[in-house]
């Protein structure tokens, strides 16, 4: 279903992104008692009875302030806007009406979007009388609402049905979940943006300008994908301010609910110890893993290779070796093509399967080339079979579970590689005790490349 879009509006520290998460039923939004926290355009789905709608939260709205930071949010604020079938004006009835509440209801007013007001922070009895202010604004839906609460939603859900339009049927389309990740100031909004052919997130040269997990349905090429751009994640020693820390905890999320990772690199800036740093947490997570060298542009022509790069990449990050490299430019939108073929490659990768007779034999000729022992005791594999997808994952059966070095676990997993590439994808391996004798003590397997 096309469901029809509720745009959030209002200024700064109202209470909108409590509201979005008591519409949408969990924390998707950063919420925090500073102005300025919300910057990009959030989306999220609220259900009402069997409505449903597509609700945006957006960054509070300073119609008249010159700060090139807050010009470039309004610009998202306007966006938001002109897309939505409907507006909820979010006010606060504790603080009262101000003069940029009044700028606020002038653009909503031209707009020609239908409003509905939500009078906010109307937290006990007694205070419905502070609503006569609020009508004061011009517009005919105005009802009481404590975000934080739950006070009176259920109303502000039934004018906002019944003022919005009906969702319209479409054909059903789904793609895999792609998250852009990468430490702070790579151009991880800037290569959604260019994706998308509009500035969907705000981007902006201060590090640390993206601080939510912002959620795009895109089609590319006539295929369907999500993408996740997320908070750029700094190392622990730099995270000290207690909203950043929330935004870093949301990134690490957005590795753990997508199906492939796009970790972007700058080109310009080389490889640092915090791009291996998150390099391990999409590893951990499991994640199938592309590498995006962004910002190719700004390197001079003969002066570094794509294999010079590729060599410090596999030099720097060798548990990646298995990741596939894309180079981008974000500002002049080269590499997308290459760069979603990849995406669409390795989610492909992380959902192959391989017959257990298939993955017997190739686990049985490695043992062959290589046999192992331990106190005398050859190595055997009495059983082999995938558990898992995403990662790609294996048990087997083998009389010396306990005594496997890593660096066979590794020769192992080569070995699979070589006839099945997973590309893109880690690959677990899980040693069970075999049926018999025992033999000594079994252990989970670990992630390996």
């Amino acid at each position: 279903m096309i469901r029809p879009v509720i745009a959030i509006v209002g200024r700064p520290n109202v209470g909108k992104s409590t509201l979005f998460n008591r519409l949408v039923g969990r924390r998707q939004s950063l919420v925090r008692d500073v102005p300025g926290v919300t910057r990009d355009r959030l989306y999220g789905t609220v259900a009402f009875e069997r409505w449903q709608a597509t609700v945006v939260d957006t960054g509070g709205f300073e119609p008249g302030s010159t700060d090139d930071l807050v010009a470039a949010m309004r610009a998202q604020i306007m966006q938001a806007i002109e897309e939505a079938d409907l507006v909820v004006f979010t006010v606060d009835v504790r603080e009262g009406l101000t003069p940029v509440d009044e700028d606020i209801a002038r653009i909503l007013r031209r707009s020609g979007r239908p409003v509905v007001v939500a009078a906010n922070k109307v937290d006990g009895g007694g205070q419905e009388a502070l609503l006569a202010e609020a009508h004061r604004l011009g517009f005919a839906r105005v009802l009481p609402v404590s975000a934080e609460h739950g006070r009176g939603v259920a109303e502000l859900l039934e004018a906002i049905r019944a003022a919005a339009p009906p969702p319209v049927a479409e054909a059903a389309t789904e793609g895999p979940r792609v998250a852009i990740v990468g430490r702070p100031n790579v151009g991880k909004s800037s290569l959604v943006n260019a994706v998308l052919g509009q500035p969907r997130v705000l981007v902006h040269s201060a590090p640390g300008t993206t601080r939510d997990s912002v959620d795009t349905p895109l089609t590319f090429r006539g295929r369907p994908y999500l993408l996740i751009d997320t908070a750029g994640i700094r190392r622990k020693g730099k995270v000290s301010e207690a909203l950043e820390k929330l935004s870093v905890v949301m990134a690490l999320k957005a590795l753990e609910r997508c199906q492939v990772a796009v970790l972007v690199l700058d080109a310009a800036e080389g490889i640092t110890a915090q791009d291996a740093h998150i390099a391990g947490y999409a590893h951990d997570a499991g994640r199938a893993l592309v590498i995006a060298v962004n910002k190719w542009d700004l390197v001079p022509p003969n002066m570094v290779t794509r294999a010079d790069v590729t060599g410090q990449i596999h030099d720097r990050l060798p548990f990646l070796d298995y990741a596939p490299i894309c180079f981008t430019s974000a500002l002049r939108g080269s590499g997308l093509g290459d760069l979603f073929d990849t995406v669409d490659r390795v989610a492909a990768e992380a959902q192959r399967r391989v017959q257990p007779g298939e993955l017997l034999s190739i686990f049985r000729a490695a043992l062959e080339r290589r046999p192992m022992s331990w106190g005398g005791a050859p190595l055997r594999i009495q059983s082999a079979q995938q558990v898992a997808v995403s990662p790609p994952t294996f048990a087997l059966r083998v009389n010396l579970p306990g005594k496997i070095h890593f660096s066979y676990e590794r020769y192992l997993v080569n070995s699979l590689r070589h006839t099945h590439p997973f590309a893109g994808s880690p690959v677990r391996l899980l040693f069970r005790k075999s049926a018999g004798r025992r033999s000594g003590p079994s252990r989970p397997g670990r992630v390996r490349r």
